[in-house]
C-alpha cells in the first residue's frame, strides 16, 4: 500500500450492500432478503457476522444452521491461516517494508470481510504501526471506520475519522482529503448534522471515488436531502436543481427522482406538486436508507417549515381557504400542521380562526433575515481567513 495507492485499488470491505439488505430485513420479515443475506454469508465464509446476526441482532427470519457455521469458521481459518503464513514467510525472508504491509493489510481487510470486527480493529491497528508513509496510514484508518459505518457504530466512527483527520491536516494529499470529505459528509447525515454535511457533500460531487463506502447516487441524493432544508434558496437552484454532477444521475433514478422533484416545487414554488413529491420521497427513500431512516421525521417537520415559511413571506394575511389549496390539502390539515411550528417560534404567524387566515409577523421575519446576513456575513469572513491562513502557510504570499 503506497502514497500512490487510487481509489480503484481500495477494498470494498466490508460489504455495504450486504448491510443495506440487511437493515430492510430488520423493517420487515422478508423470505427474499433474508435467502439474499443468507447466500452473502455463506458465498464469503462470514461466520463471525453470520453469528452476530441471529444472537445479537436477532435478525427476524434468519435461522441458525450450526453446520453452516462449523464450515464458514473451519474456511476462514483456512484462510487466515495462509495470510499469516505468507506474512511469517515475507517477514522471515526480510522482503521490503510495502510487501510485508499488504499482506497486514489483507489479513485485516479478510477479518473485516467476514464480520470479524475485533480483529479486524486489532490486525489493521498493528499495520498502522508498521506503515511508513501517512497516506498509507490515512487509508487504514479510512478502513477501520468503514467497519463502525457497517455496524452502525457512530462512536466507533468519528473515533477513527477524527484520528484520520489529525494526519490529514499533517500532510493529507488531495485524493485522501476528497476521501474524509466524504467519509465525513456520511457521518454527519447519520448524526443529523445536515448543514455542515451539506457542504462537504456538495464539494464531494465534484471528487467522488469512495466507492468502497457508497455509491456516487448516495452521495449525490444525502447531498440534496441535506442541502433543502439547510441552503438558502438561491442555492437550491445552482447547487441542486441545475447542478450538472445530480443532473447527470436524476433522469429516472429512484435514489434521486423524488427528492429532486420536492426541491424543485419548492424553488420553483409549485406548491400543489410539494406534498406528493414528499411522501413519494418519504416512502421510497428516507424508511429504506440506514442513515435517513432515524431523521425521517425531522425531514418531514423542517422541510414542511421551509414551505410553509417561504409562502407566507409574500404576505401580510392569506386565507387558510387560499394556502390549502396551493398545497392541495384540506384546510383542517393545513390549521392543524401550522399550529405545530408557531409556538415555537418556527413561523411567525398567528392564525385567526374566526376569520379563516393567517397573519403573519412581517417585523420578526425582517428581524430573523438581518441575523441570517450577519451569519452569512460571518461565514464570508471565516472563509477569507482561512484562505489567507493557506495562502501564507503555502509560501505564495510575497514580502
Amino acid at each position: 500500500m503506497s502514497d500512490n495507492n487510487t481509489a480503484n485499488e481500495t477494498a470494498p470491505v466490508p460489504s455495504f450492500e450486504l448491510a443495506d439488505t440487511v437493515f430492510l430485513a430488520q423493517q420487515e420479515e422478508n423470505e427474499q432478503l433474508i435467502n439474499k443475506i443468507t447466500k452473502s454469508i455463506r458465498d464469503a465464509d462470514m461466520g463471525p457476522y453470520y453469528y452476530y446476526l441471529y444472537y445479537d441482532m436477532k435478525l427476524p427470519g434468519l435461522e441458525w444452521d450450526q453446520s453452516l457455521y462449523d464450515e464458514m469458521i473451519k474456511s476462514s481459518e483456512a484462510k487466515v491461516k495462509d495470510i499469516e503464513s505468507e506474512i511469517e514467510k515475507l517477514e522471515k525472508e526480510d522482503e521490503s517494508e510495502i510487501e510485508v504491509l499488504k499482506k497486514w493489510t489483507q489479513l485485516g481487510e479478510y477479518y473485516a470481510q467476514i464480520g470479524d470486527s475485533e480483529k479486524a480493529e486489532k490486525t489493521i491497528l498493528k499495520t498502522i504501526e508498521l506503515a511508513p508513509s501517512t497516506g498509507s496510514k490515512i487509508d487504514l484508518l479510512l478502513l477501520i471506520s468503514r467497519i463502525g459505518f457497517f455496524y452502525n457504530d457512530l462512536i466507533f466512527v468519528k473515533k477513527y475519522l477524527d484520528k484520520a483527520k489529525t494526519l490529514i491536516d499533517k500532510g493529507g494529499d488531495w485524493e485522501r482529503r476528497n476521501k474524509y470529505k466524504t467519509y465525513y459528509g456520511v457521518y454527519l447525515v447519520s448524526i443529523r448534522q445536515f448543514e455542515e454535511a451539506s457542504q462537504l457533500l456538495h464539494d464531494s460531487l465534484t471528487t467522488f471515488t469512495c466507492t468502497e463506502l457508497t455509491t456516487y447516487e448516495k452521495i449525490a441524493q444525502y447531498a440534496i436531502m441535506s442541502g433543502s432544508i439547510t441552503f438558502e434558496r438561491n442555492d437550491l437552484k445552482g447547487k441542486l436543481i441545475e447542478s450538472s454532477e445530480i443532473l447527470s444521475v436524476n433522469s429516472n433514478n429512484d435514489l434521486l427522482l423524488p427528492i429532486y422533484k420536492l426541491v424543485k416545487s419548492l424553488y420553483f414554488t409549485e406548491y400543489i406538486n410539494f406534498f406528493p413529491s414528499l411522501l413519494e420521497t418519504y416512502d421510497l427513500i428516507l424508511v429504506k436508507d440506514r442513515n435517513l431512516k432515524p431523521h425521517a421525521d425531522y425531514y418531514l417537520r423542517e422541510i414542511r417549515c421551509r414551505a410553509y415559511s417561504q409562502l407566507l413571506e409574500s404576505y401580510r394575511t392569506l386565507s387558510l381557504k387560499s394556502m390549502a389549496k396551493s398545497f392541495g390539502v384540506g384546510i383542517e390539515f393545513l390549521d392543524d400542521d401550522l399550529s405545530k411550528f408557531i409556538p415555537n417560534k418556527k413561523l411567525n404567524c398567528i392564525i385567526d380562526r374566526v376569520e379563516g387566515i393567517v397573519q403573519t409577523n412581517r417585523s420578526e421575519n425582517k428581524n430573523a433575515q438581518y441575523h441570517q446576513l450577519i451569519k452569512n456575513g460571518d461565514a464570508l469572513l471565516t472563509k477569507l481567513q482561512k484562505y489567507g491562513a493557506a495562502v501564507r502557510l503555502s509560501g505564495a504570499e510575497k514580502v
